[in-house]
């Protein structure tokens, strides 16, 4: 695991308590050089989210990880349920194919 991947587990695990977490570095699927910790997928199922809308759940995260957001992350994905809400992993929405950052276009 790379040191930001890391880092937003580790902070996730210890602000959230979660049943179920997946952090995914999805940095390959853009415009990135090899190796970037650029853009997340995080998956977060948390009691701590019981009772609170998606821009509430989505704030707490943000807040818990500031730091790597202020740093290289660029973009973070989220995907945020209590364990009532948690169907498992097949209702997670895939992430759309990455169209920007100077990425040449195939036909």
């Amino acid at each position: 695991m790379k040191p930001t991947e890391a880092s937003i587990t580790h902070k996730l695990t210890e602000t959230f308590e979660p049943s179920h977490l997946e952090v995914h570095n999805e940095s390959h699927q853009h415009n990135v050089p090899p190796g970037s910790e650029s853009h997340f997928k995080v998956v977060l199922v948390s009691e701590v989210f019981t009772g609170k809308r998606q821009v509430q759940r989505h704030q707490a995260v943000y807040g818990a990880l500031s730091e790597e957001l202020a740093g290289q992350v660029h973009a973070l994905a989220l995907h945020t349920y209590s364990p009532e809400e948690w169907t498992g992993p097949q209702n997670v929405p895939g992430s759309p194919a990455c169209m920007g950052g100077g990425q040449e276009e195939t036909n």
